[in-house]
């Protein structure tokens, strides 16, 4: 087993990305440590927003919205998920699971010590934070998601996605500028479809980022199944403010 970190002159220069790194050091019992990275945005007292990215992409996403947060008062906190962006790499494909993903993000976020947090998800970042928010109920005044899911493996998955896991398996490329700029109905320019790039040199980096589609589960049979339903029951007693986001153009999950 190795693990990978992204050369940090990847990152320099990037359009609408002058945030500065904040580290926190992971202890996975089998892995050791790892690094991850995250973002710390706006007063240090304000009302916490927590934005969880998804696949392929990394925190870069939120770039936009970060400065808007921070404007109005609130404290952003934008991790990167491990195996995306400037958070470490493990380089072998086993070493992801969705378990994983949802204990390195949990383990992350009770070190940041914060409550009532508005927790924004997209994608990935919605089956990994909705776990975390269910788990840690008490933690969160309310959240936010869009075009993501909390999947049990009872419905199944449509073609659309059946499609998108078979490209990231067979892709031999696996360009995820590329990717990124499709996802989002190829509004990107150049320079920022090199910034969904710059965590990934190489084919090596992207172990995390292949791995992500086949986790998602698509039958009963999978082991995030009991989990995913007891946090099904835990969201279903929300009472809480929640708002929905879903976008029409999205082949997997619109509407």
């Amino acid at each position: 087993m190795s693990v990978l970190r992204t050369p940090d002159e990847a990152f320099e220069n990037l359009p609408d990305y002058d945030f500065e790194p904040h580290y926190h050091a992971l202890q996975d019992p089998e892995l050791g440590e790892l690094r991850m990275h995250y973002l710390d945005e706006g007063p240090r007292d304000g009302p916490v927003v927590l934005c969880l990215h998804g696949e392929p992409s990394w925190c870069y996403l939120y770039r936009k919205m970060i400065p808007v947060f921070a404007v109005a008062g609130m404290r952003v906190l934008a991790p990167d998920l491990i195996g995306f962006g400037r958070s470490d790499k493990p380089s072998e494909r086993t070493d992801y699971t969705y378990q994983r993903h949802v204990d390195w993000v949990t383990q992350w976020f009770l070190a940041m010590d914060v409550t009532e947090v508005t927790f924004i998800g997209q994608d990935w970042g919605g089956l990994i934070g909705l776990r975390l928010l269910a788990e840690n109920p008490d933690h969160f005044a309310r959240f936010s998601i869009g075009n993501t899911a909390l999947p049990t493996g009872d419905t199944p998955m449509n073609d659309a996605f059946l499609a998108w896991r078979q490209f990231s398996q067979e892709d031999p490329v696996f360009d995820i500028g590329f990717i990124c700029n499709e996802l989002g109905n190829g509004t990107l320019n150049e320079a920022e479809i090199d910034a969904y790039r710059a965590p990934f040199p190489s084919d090596e980096y992207k172990a995390g980022a292949r791995q992500f589609p086949t986790l998602v589960p698509a039958s009963p049979e999978d082991p995030a199944r009991e989990a995913n339903l007891a946090a099904w029951r835990v969201l279903e007693a929300w009472h809480k403010p929640a708002l929905m986001c879903f976008s029409d153009g999205d082949p997997i999950l619109g509407g």
